[in-house]
């Protein structure tokens, strides 16, 4: 899938998202056990690290349940027999209309949501779902489907569910069309747990850098200290090295010290072991309150 996408260029993008990229993601979210779900699923690489993860971490892979929804077909059959080849027990669906417009998991409340939307898709057809329930913070514009993905993310997470989400770096500043009306809404009401700014030409189809939404509707949950009217800002532009002309990879070392960052200042004992108690480091980390 790998060497298909990096062939196909922009076209072969679509059914793959880099390891490095869903490395970043699995190992900061830690889908150990529970439903994990993708709405817009490719060919299944998310599932297939979840379940990496659980597997390298002595968890057991039964404790994961994987849904996911997909509008391509033939990338749709990717991810059945990416799953079927490894075992994994999944229930992915297919419709020629996509998450927005026929969703398939309509009731499914995940506890995580791991997501590579299409990046600033501008022909979603919402201009037909102005009335949406989903859109509870504001109504995304027809013109750019990102905060319609966030939204909708956020109707499907679990009480105590958490979800990260690749998009472009416009998402974090764009006001066009009420989408900062959008954004404020979701910083307010509490819902941003962490933002990390990602380096260009990590993406076989676009060089444009890229960032992660980390989303969750409780910051007070077991295991976890309070971390209510915070948001924690990672900026690792700086980090990953370029494997060739045009693609940039994270090593090991640098996801795990985006994620043991996130970690610490979620208050997890394993990554405070590793790299001691969460402090702001200049350039790189930085908690703020809401204000």
């Amino acid at each position: 899938l790998g060497g298909f996408a990096g062939a196909e260029g922009k076209r072969g993008g679509e059914f793959y998202t880099p390891r490095s990229v869903v490395r970043v993601l699995t190992q900061m979210l830690e889908p150990y056990k529970g439903r994990v779900y993708d709405p817009c699923c490719g060919s299944g690489g998310m599932f297939v690290q979840s379940e990496k993860f659980v597997a390298e971490h002595g968890g057991r892979i039964g404790d994961i349940r994987v849904y996911g929804q997909e509008m391509n077909n033939t990338t749709w059959r990717l991810a059945k027999m990416n799953m079927a080849v490894r075992g994994i027990d999944a229930d992915i669906k297919w419709n020629n209309e996509g998450s927005f417009h026929k969703d398939e998991l309509v009731d499914l409340k995940a506890d995580f949501i791991i997501a590579n939307p299409p990046f600033n898709i501008s022909d979603w057809g919402g201009d037909r779902l102005r009335e949406d329930l989903r859109w509870k913070f504001g109504t995304p514009p027809a013109g750019n489907a990102n905060y319609a993905w966030l939204q909708h993310i956020i109707h499907h997470l679990a009480p105590n569910g958490t979800a990260g989400v690749v998009l472009s770096n416009g998402s974090m500043s764009s006001n066009s069309s009420g989408e900062g009306g959008i954004r404020q809404k979701l910083v307010e009401n509490d819902l941003i747990d962490c933002m990390v700014s990602l380096p260009s030409n990590l993406f076989y189809s676009t060089p444009i850098p890229s960032c992660l939404w980390f989303l969750t509707k409780n910051k007070n949950t077991e295991g976890f200290r309070n971390r209510k009217g915070e948001v924690l800002f990672i900026d690792a532009r700086k980090l990953g090295t370029m494997t060739n002309r045009v693609l940039r990879e994270f090593s090991t070392e640098d996801s795990l010290e985006i994620s043991d960052t996130y970690h610490a200042w979620r208050g997890q004992s394993d990554a405070i072991k590793r790299r001691g108690e969460y402090e702001d480091i200049s350039g790189f980390s930085y908690s703020a309150s809401l204000e």
